[in-house]
């Protein structure tokens, strides 16, 4: 395999925000490409907003700019997709994230201008959509939303168990229907401190062929897991363990052109308050996610290099993350297998 990389930064330092976290990236028809992330005083904050930032196709970045600013509320995880000339911009508000609410924003001129936020699903409570990673469109126009819920324990006060879903729309997105959790068997509670959560959450998609959909997910076992569909993302099987360590950070996974599954990772185990969030890699399965390897290193010194983003067009990966909580990097990946 060969790769040819780019490194950039959204923006320069010294913006007007303390702390960018949770970015997303998607790529325009004109080439251009698109990354929002939320950024105030810190996570949860109130004076969060969602940012956005556009790279022409002369390689340079615009000024960061707000896009989404609901005053006094925490906002939170923005997803960028788009699909055609239509550019969907989704993304949560709320002062917990188990009152979270989903708003979506719609642009026809590749985020330039966009529709005022509604509500996603009317009277939703907890989060609908997609709660971190972008939707998956089938070859039937079906969206597919990688969504989860982080809902307190009934039978066990103080702790919480964190449940996988998709949200499906048959109608460009007007509407959409929750299917059941991903099943799940996972018996310990692990955390630090006060927080104790079990559980999977923030599912990756990608597609072997017409109805055989996969996720990969974020768990707080010490592993990634995944589970698989037969009928397009209806019902889902039994999720199991991978041998892809995770210590309970973001992941997101893409397939190129050339059926490549790309997966951008923290390659650690143990818990996400326990164990760093470096190095930061892109690692490669032929064999439709059985095994994985050929590893690219985007981030390896100390700090946190977190919650990927990423998306392909031809053998071109696009990737944006957290970088140590003070930036959103960039880089672009042309991607070549062996022959």
């Amino acid at each position: 395999m060969t790769i040819k990389a780019d490194k950039q930064y959204v923006f320069r330092e010294g913006q007007l925000f303390q702390s960018s976290h949770a970015s997303t990236v998607a790529v325009l028809p004109s080439g251009g490409v698109v990354v929002a992330w939320f950024a105030g005083s810190y996570e949860k904050s109130s004076d969060t907003a969602i940012w956005m930032a556009i790279q022409g196709r002369d390689g340079l970045w615009s000024a960061p700019r707000k896009v989404a600013d609901e005053e006094g509320i925490a906002h939170w995880n923005p997803v960028l997709c788009a699909h055609g000339s239509s550019l969907v911009l989704f993304y949560k508000v709320g002062h917990e994230i188990t009152d979270w609410h989903t708003r979506i924003l719609r642009s026809e001129d590749g985020g330039q201008t966009w529709t005022e936020a509604r509500e996603l699903v009317p009277g939703d409570v907890g989060g609908r959509g997609p709660v971190r990673n972008k939707p998956l469109r089938l070859t039937d126009g079906t969206i597919l939303a990688p969504s989860s819920i982080e809902r307190m324990d009934m039978e066990n006060p103080g702790k919480q168990v964190w449940e996988a879903f998709i949200d499906i729309s048959t109608d460009e997105g007007t509407t959409w229907r929750k299917s059941e959790p991903v099943p799940m068997n996972l018996s310990a509670y692990v955390g630090a401190n006060h927080w104790i959560a079990k559980g999977l959450i923030q599912p990756a998609l990608w597609t072997s062929n017409a109805d055989d959909v996969h996720m990969l997910l974020r768990s707080t076992e010490g592993k990634i897991y995944r589970s698989d569909s037969a009928d397009g993302g209806r019902t889902w099987c039994e999720a199991y363990p991978t041998e892809l360590p995770n210590n309970n950070s973001g992941i997101d996974v893409t397939r190129l052109e050339s059926g490549l599954l790309a997966l951008v990772y923290n390659p650690v185990s143990g818990y996400a308050t326990e164990s760093p969030r470096t190095p930061l890699v892109a690692a490669f399965s032929n064999d439709n996610g059985a095994s994985w390897g050929d590893e690219w290193v985007l981030e390896d010194e100390p700090g946190e290099y977190s919650y990927p983003s990423v998306v392909s067009q031809g053998q071109n990966l696009y990737i944006s993350y957290t970088w140590k909580r003070d930036r959103i990097a960039f880089w672009k990946l042309n991607v070549h297998a062996s022959e």
